[in-house]
């Protein structure tokens, strides 16, 4: 690629504003041109969570009592040097030039070359080369802050197609549940659909025995293959593992072709279809075509189950002002809504969908807003074949 094209038309996440005491250092350009950035996201233990969370709203209000007094002290010192420029005016005397006309000064110019300061000219170094060292991706210099620390690379303020190379807060409140009932997911077979940047799969492998980490797009799924990469000082002592693999919702077969990069193999569909007993998504319901696919593929896959299964569908309800109704609105979400029911009122001979929502009362184990248009919502998988057999 020859340039690096910047789009004026971005997103970025509140996770990448608003993460406290994160300090996101770009490691290289990606296949695209985009910056990549890696952020360390700290896990809590039980005694630190409320902690935290009063300790980091004291750091808050600190912060603002600071700026605040910082803001007063900026405003009364410009106000003294106002008084003191109209003094010095005032006191100036009149100074008339040879034809007694009023002889203006005028205020001399900065020279940059002698500004005292030094120029700065930003140069990009490289962009990533696609043969990479997955030893190198896993060196730190303080190997103990590990031990409780996921390590991500993902991008920032992307256009909306490339949303899933950043972290969002639904994939960190679907973790804090994975966390909040750990013996649930032990030793289990699991599916994540869209995973994004994988940090959800990753989570999930240091419980489960095998996690399917699946989402289309090269650069994004390599991204995923390193992230996995940059924690198995987390995954490896459990003996999870994570396979990234490319997974379409808008075509309806695996893809099997060995020449393909992330492609499937035939037992790994075998082991799809018999053993997964969890499915799991975080915030993927944010554009309606999508949406569609998105549910239109777990139908196709909990069909061909003969057993039971629980997805659990993190969701941020995004409100915007549409100009169409003149009003803030949350159309993405009520479109997901509208899925969601139509799963449960479905009636094929195949399989029944029970939905519920699944309250947020569980302890946050993540550094995040955890506001309250997050939401997860649970849908129970089971055969009818099951059902007739239990009668």
């Amino acid at each position: 690629m020859n340039s690096i094209i910047f789009q004026h038309h971005t997103v970025l996440s509140d996770v990448h504003m608003l993460l406290p005491n994160a300090c996101h250092l770009m490691r290289r350009l990606n296949r695209v041109g985009q910056p990549v950035f890696l952020s360390k996201f700290e896990i809590l233990c039980n005694g630190q969570k409320d902690a935290s969370k009063d300790s980091t709203k004291e750091s808050v209000k600190e912060c603002e009592e600071k700026d605040n007094q910082e803001e007063d002290d900026q405003k009364d010192k410009k106000c003294k040097q106002e008084k003191h420029k109209e003094e010095e005016e005032r006191n100036t005397p009149v100074v008339l030039d040879e034809d007694g006309d009023l002889d203006v000064t005028h205020r001399p110019t900065k020279n940059p070359d002698h500004s005292g300061r030094d120029l700065v000219n930003p140069v990009i170094l490289c962009q990533s080369d696609p043969v990479w060292d997955p030893e190198e991706e896993n060196t730190d210099d303080d190997d103990t802050v590990l031990k409780d620390v996921i390590r991500i690379e993902h991008t920032m303020a992307t256009p909306l197609e490339d949303v899933g190379k950043q972290v969002w807060r639904g994939a960190l409140l679907l973790a804090d549940f994975i966390f909040s009932v750990p013996l649930m997911f032990k030793g289990a077979t699991i599916l994540e659909l869209g995973a994004g940047t994988g940090l959800t799969s990753i989570i999930m492998a240091t419980l489960a025995k095998t996690v399917y980490c699946t989402d289309v797009g090269e650069d994004l799924l390599n991204m995923c293959k390193k992230n996995v990469t940059l924690n198995k000082h987390l995954i490896e002592p459990t003996g999870g593992e994570v396979r990234v693999r490319r997974l379409d919702w808008l075509q309806k077969d695996f893809c099997t072709d060995a020449d393909v990069e992330f492609s499937w193999t035939e037992e790994e569909i075998a082991d799809i279809h018999n053993k997964t007993k969890f499915i799991i998504a975080a915030d993927v319901c944010y554009d309606d075509d999508l949406t569609d696919g998105f549910f239109r593929t777990l139908y196709q896959l909990c069909s061909n189950f003969n057993h039971i299964c629980q997805v659990f569908i993190s969701i941020e309800k995004r409100m915007n002002f549409t100009l169409r109704h003149m009003d803030v609105s949350c159309e993405a979400y009520d479109h997901f809504r509208h899925c969601l029911f139509q799963l449960h009122d479905l009636v094929d001979g195949k399989c029944r969908f029970r939905v519920e929502e699944v309250s947020p009362d569980f302890p946050q184990c993540l550094m995040y807003e955890r506001i309250e248009q997050l939401e997860l919502w649970k849908v129970t998988v089971t055969p009818l074949r099951l059902d007739s057999d239990c009668d």
